[in-house]
């Protein structure tokens, strides 16, 4: 998650209350997510098996409305839940311990009640720490002694990372947290021992100056919600008609009117794969599911007609993000005249889109990988080496080139340059979803050549060059082994392509194409395929 954002959700931080004797936790968590609150920790001394039901309930809460989830102390339930992260306490197992089964994503915080404690605490693997008791409290039975606001101001000027007060902080009290240089607060028995919680809840969140929630999504009921129908119903309300459909979504099938040259693709984009939710919006999940899938049908030639989405729904997923999701996916195929022409929705264990395209292919081409010939060169219709660069700034939390994070969240299937590249008769086509390398070895072992990558003419894109600066990276390494940037890499005559470059004026040449000498590579810099199995 972006380091802004995580400091964003610290501001207003909740914990569960197991002891509070007239608000069970669920409806605790209810009342803080309705009142602004970012961040959940779910906190239970006397956890057992017995109160899995109510730890995945409010879980599921959580991440349906875009509230972080963490596990207080227990890892082991933190990954059983799928939780953001753990928070930890002095006693509890190491950060590292957290990192290498959380894995690298996860938000780990820990407990440091003073700047002694924070000067023996190895902060390497943290991403914030919880500071306190501010105040006194009644709600921890093994609380420290009280550092007073002073206290606080010290750890969070020697602390590298964002401080979270905690202990005794009300709504009256919270500002001068703030004033004293906390990233956030954290409340208990303020909201679950109130006696108006709602009303306590909502002054905090005006302390923290987070907006309130008119309304709080609750997850996808498969048993007592709209179930299946009743959600394919409201999916499928306000779905225009298009000629191209004869009948349309409802029946068991879809009647396509007549295709000659058909041509079927198929895509899977799947949570922690290909996308994650506090990266990605539900509506640009389903934007850029559409794109990479279409992408295939352009570099085949083919004008996309109808796309079908089957949809697996874990517990955590609302009628609201699906609708969300269905609206991104509709906004893409609208863009492309592409009709929607049905699918199906289950139940999984993970957030999943399986997409199965149809598109009308030409008479006289069409492109294949095996068609590339010794002699000609190996180009690319667009810069390559951006999506992934904004992979890593996900991954890094980095926030300082957002033009590259968009490459990888918006890509676009280039449609335009294949019409140009059908036009010219160009028969060797294919879209780079795997990295220049990657598919460029596709096209030598089908064409039974040797590729030899060549950078001189390849521009670099400026924000990608002081991204490699600042990670000290090669450009040149990114560009090879990019990913998903979904530009069109071709091979024709170096004549052909003097006219190409006239009309696609983004285009470069990346290549030639030799005789083979037992590799079907031959780079400068190292190569390496991108990996969409690999979760992200």
């Amino acid at each position: 998650m972006f380091r802004e954002n995580l400091k964003k959700a610290l501001r207003f931080y909740f914990i569960t209350d197991d002891s509070a004797p007239a608000l069970e936790p669920l409806d605790q968590v209810k009342i803080a997510i309705r009142a602004g609150a970012g961040i959940i920790q779910y906190r239970n001394k006397s956890f057992s098996s017995a109160h899995y039901d109510e730890a995945a309930a409010i879980r599921d809460l959580c991440k349906c409305n875009g509230v972080l989830f963490v596990v207080n102390d227990n890892i082991l339930l933190a990954k059983l839940l799928n939780a953001d992260g753990v928070h930890l306490g002095q006693g509890d197992e190491p950060p590292s311990a957290a990192r290498k089964i959380l894995g690298s994503d996860a938000i780990i915080g820990i407990s440091v009640s003073n700047t002694d404690e924070l000067n023996k605490t190895d902060l390497s693997e943290c991403d914030y720490l919880g500071t306190g008791p501010v105040f006194a409290t009644g709600t921890k039975k093994d609380a420290k002694k009280v550092i007073g606001l002073s206290g606080l101001k010290s750890v969070a000027k020697k602390s590298p990372l964002p401080v979270v007060a905690i202990g005794g902080i009300d709504a009256l009290s919270a500002p001068s947290c703030f004033i004293h240089n906390a990233a956030g607060i954290a409340v208990i028995s303020s909201i679950s021992m109130s006696s108006d919680p709602l009303s306590s809840a909502l002054k905090l969140g005006v302390a923290c100056s987070c907006s309130p929630r008119s309304f709080i999504d609750s997850p996808w009921d498969c048993e007592n919600g709209p179930g299946e129908f009743g959600l394919i119903e409201i999916l499928l309300k306000d779905l225009s008609s298009n000629p191209a459909i004869m009948v349309p979504p409802g029946d068991d099938a879809c009647l396509l009117a007549a295709v000659s040259n058909p041509v079927v693709t198929t895509d899977t984009q799947r949570e922690g794969f290909h996308f994650r939710l506090n990266w990605q919006t539900p509506e640009e999940i389903g934007i850029k599911a559409v794109e990479v899938t279409l992408s295939d049908l352009a570099a085949s030639y083919a004008k996309p007609i109808s796309l079908f989405i089957n949809l697996s729904l874990p517990s955590y997923v609302s009628v609201g993000m699906v609708e969300e999701i269905y609206k991104g996916a509709l906004k893409a195929l609208n863009k492309y005249d592409c009709a929607l022409g049905g699918g199906n929705i289950s139940s999984g264990s993970e957030l999943a889109l399986d997409l199965f395209a149809i598109g009308e292919g030409k008479d006289n081409i069409f492109p294949k990988r095996s068609n590339a010939k010794q002699g000609y060169g190996l180009y690319c219709t667009g810069p390559l080496g951006l999506a992934r660069a904004g992979l890593e700034l996900l991954k890094n939390n980095d926030m300082d080139f957002s033009d590259l994070v968009l490459k990888f969240k918006f890509p676009e299937a280039r449609f335009d340059a294949a019409q140009i590249l059908a036009e010219s008769g160009i028969d060797c086509v294919m879209d780079i979803s795997d990295g220049l390398s990657g598919d460029a070895t596709h096209i030598a072992k089908a064409s039974g050549i040797t590729i030899e990558l060549d950078f001189k003419s390849c521009p670099i894109n400026v924000s990608l060059l002081s991204f490699c600066q600042k990670y000290g990276k090669n450009p040149e390494e990114i560009i090879i082994s990019g990913g998903e940037d979904y530009e069109l890499l071709f091979a024709c005559h170096p004549h052909t392509y003097k006219l190409i470059a006239d009309k696609i004026k983004t285009s470069f040449q990346v290549g030639r194409c030799l005789p083979f000498n037992g590799e079907h590579i031959i780079s400068p810099f190292r190569t390496a395929s991108f990996q969409h199995g690999r979760k992200s």
